[in-house]
């Protein structure tokens, strides 16, 4: 486990995401603990595929596995810094990157199941370990004598000439990530850089778990059947379980997982009950209760700085940046303006669609937040004559994860076989899959884990329980899931997604590929750029809603009917229709953590909320439209992760946009030869080389950002 595996796995307590490695060698002392001990981490998973045996391992397993971790990856980074020998890349960089692996497999288990099957326990362990963490990863970063013999490595210009690219850019990003990590600060600048980095993990941490707790347990209740009147019998029945499941039979609940709230936001005639479900949403975390998250942002933020001026960074973007493709603050400012101008034009336009709609039905009111996905809807089954709870009907959840199956399988010729009957699962609703490669050798075992429940945070993610790596030789295949919180069954129907939810898992599944087909043998360099990271996930949304691969999935759930091809030309007309409001909710969000993160210092009293406020008034942002996220629920930033880095959706959108032309430039959106240059270029080399290179290897050259414009309808 190297460094930056060691914080992104801290990161993961309070996000839910990570890289990850192989499998542990137990060294002597860990193999007196397991003679000892039942604890499954200590020993080999006598299961198939080595799979975490989810349903033995106890809280107290995961407390004494971190602990044995950490003393254990103590005594390894002590035996490089006890070996007489000069520093070579194989006694410091090599074994530095192998180092860890007990703590490494302990925390690829807890850290997606605290995500995605949080109990009081987990979360209290989330609480424990952080500080634990924290210490561990500056303990390593800090230490004089380790950084001292990395440094000798790197500055050996005759040995460093003889490593191959990845063994390169392993010294590379080993060295950055001590320079970064504090290795030249003084004593006293070391202890600062300590106390900053606990604190901040510690508040990053009470951000996720508030912001966990808010959406799953923030109802809106609704007494009388009338009120409920727009919505289908299915979101009815659901919000009648939900209220039984709390207590409350006879009455109608929803929470603020967008699988429930966003049917009342869309369909709901009552605008009350739209207002009462929309305030709820935008204001998790910001009630003014015991999960109120205000003061933990600001503070967020304050340390952030501290820590960047700690660093010689003029502010906390400019320290995130450095290791990214956008590099400068600048750069991102420069694209999110370029996309803003025509996206609020867009919204205005959208804007007065609405008026025109609620006009059109008697009424004389300004729109509000509340009323947009409600008039829009309608707006654009006025103009395309689409109702999407009908089209929902043709994507019953099981044959949409096929039609993925099935895209991976034309583009890359892997194949899927289900295994949940035999491999461990670690949530009922969740299934398992081998994932062979073309060659019929077996590429990966796959998760899919997409119905909503409690302990489950909100969005969509794909993280993994073993990362690609090698073992003596022998290539280790990744673990990968797939979490989603998609529109649940009921008795009556299957799970039917919506056309969002559909872009969703195909997204997520393109994160999944880049999992499968990694091929790293440090696990140092498994990581790409933050702004990078997004591109394969995003590209795989293109092939979604293709009609060669639509009439593949895309069968209605009662008859089996292919979807109909008007149905399919009114899908690509409407297509773009609410990118303006879309757009401009995405880049407001971005904007503002931007703006956060390039503050150089904090005025009394300052107010997250206000300040975003502000922040986007003064850019000319439509009223009736707030950002995608608001301070106080904006996880990605403020929980760790995606810190000044929102807009890598956006920066990657430019590549994905530019990337998938490509295919079509070809005449085939399935061409085998494009995709086997994705594969060597962009989903196989993990992060040995820049992103930049990477893409400019696939495509022949920089990216053009005219692609994103059309898609988005803004040009």
């Amino acid at each position: 486990m190297n460094k930056t595996l060691l914080a992104s796995l801290a990161v993961a307590l309070s996000v839910g995401g990570t890289q990850a490695t192989t499998l542990p060698s137990l060294v002597p002392n860990a193999q007196t603990v397991a003679q000892q001990s039942s604890n499954p981490f200590l020993r080999p998973f006598a299961t198939p595929q080595g799979i975490a045996p989810f349903a033995s391992i106890t809280t107290e397993n995961y407390r004494e596995g971190v602990k044995l971790g950490i003393a254990e990856h103590k005594r390894e980074v002590e035996a490089i810094l006890k070996n007489k020998k000069k520093p070579t890349f194989e006694n410091t960089i090599a074994a530095l990157d192998q180092a860890g692996k007990l703590l490494d497999r302990v925390l690829m288990t807890f850290s997606p199941l605290s995500s995605s099957n949080s109990t009081e326990d987990l979360r209290m362990l989330q609480q424990e370990f952080s500080p634990l963490l924290s210490a561990h990863g500056d303990d390593i970063s800090l230490n004089p004598a380790l950084f001292a013999r990395v440094k000798a490595v790197y500055n050996d210009k005759k040995a460093k000439s003889k490593l191959n690219a990845e063994q390169k850019s392993l010294l590379e990003k080993t060295y950055k990530s001590f320079v970064r990590g504090g290795a030249n600060l003084n004593d006293k600048q070391k202890e600062e850089l300590r106390r900053l980095n606990t604190e901040i993990a510690q508040l990053q941490l009470e951000f996720n778990q508030n912001l966990m707790f808010e959406t799953n347990n923030t109802f809106v209740t609704v007494d009388n059947l009338e009120e409920l009147k727009g919505l289908s019998q299915d979101n009815i029945d659901r919000a009648a379980a939900l209220a039984a499941a709390n207590g409350q039979a006879g009455k109608w609940m929803f929470n603020m997982q967008r699988s429930s709230c966003n049917p009342v936001l869309q369909y709901a005639e009552n605008r009350e009950l739209r207002r009462k479900v929309y305030l709820a949403y935008i204001n998790r975390g910001n009630q003014g209760n015991k999960y109120d998250s205000k003061e933990i942002s600001r503070r967020i933020i304050e340390l952030r700085q501290q820590k960047a001026t700690l660093m010689g960074f003029k502010d906390f973007a400019s320290l995130a940046l450095e290791t990214r493709m956008a590099k400068e603050s600048s750069a991102v400012y420069k694209l999110l303006e370029a996309v803003w101008t025509p996206a609020v034009k867009k919204a205005n336009e959208e804007i007065a669609d609405i008026r025109a709609e609620i006009q059109r039905e008697g009424g004389n009111f300004e729109p509000e937040g509340w009323d947009f996905m409600y008039y829009q809807s309608k707006a654009k089954q006025a103009k395309y004559a689409i109702d999407e709870s009908l089209v929902s009907e043709y994507f019953e959840s099981n044959n949409v994860l096929q039609g993925v199956f099935y895209v991976a399988n034309k583009l890359y010729g892997i194949t899927f076989k289900e295994r949940t009957a035999e491999y461990p699962v670690y949530e009922a609703t969740a299934k398992a899959w081998d994932v062979y490669d073309r060659d019929g050798s077996l590429l990966a075992v796959f998760y899919s884990d997409y119905q909503p429940r409690d302990g489950k945070r909100a969005g969509a993610w794909c993280t993994s329980f073993r990362g690609q790596s090698y073992e003596n030789g022998k290539r280790v295949q990744p673990v990968v899931v797939n979490v989603c919180s998609f529109t649940a069954p009921t008795a009556e129907k299957p799970a039917l997604l919506t056309i969002d939810e559909v872009e969703t898992l195909f997204h997520e599944f393109g994160h999944a590929l880049h999992s499968f087909f990694r091929d790293v043998h440090y696990s140092g360099v498994a990581s790409v750029e933050r702004d990078f990271v997004e591109l394969p996930s995003q590209i795989l949304e293109h092939w979604a809603l293709e009609p060669e691969v639509l009439k593949e999935y895309a069968r209605h759930y009662k008859t089996g009917e292919i979807i109909p091809l008007e149905l399919v030309k009114k899908l690509e007309e409407s297509g773009k229709y609410g990118q303006g409001f879309a757009t401009t909710e995405y880049v407001a969000a971005s904007l503002v953590d931007m703006d956060l993160h390039t503050l150089t210092s904090l005025p009394a009293n300052f107010d997250v909320m206000k300040f975003e406020e502000e922040q986007l008034a003064k850019r000319g942002i439509p009223r009736q439209i707030q950002p995608r996220y608001r301070v106080t629920n904006f996880s990605h930033t403020m929980g760790g992760g995606y810190t000044a880095g929102y807009y890598s959706y956006m920066w990657a959108e430019v590549l994905d946009a530019d990337g998938y032309k490509a295919f079509q430039e070809t005449g085939n959106i399935f061409d085998p030869t494009t995709a086997d240059k994705f594969r060597r270029f962009v989903l196989a080399p993990g992060g040995i080389d820049d992103g930049m290179t990477m893409y400019r290897n696939f495509r022949g050259r920089e990216p053009q950002i005219d692609a994103l414009l059309e898609n988005r309808g803004l040009k």
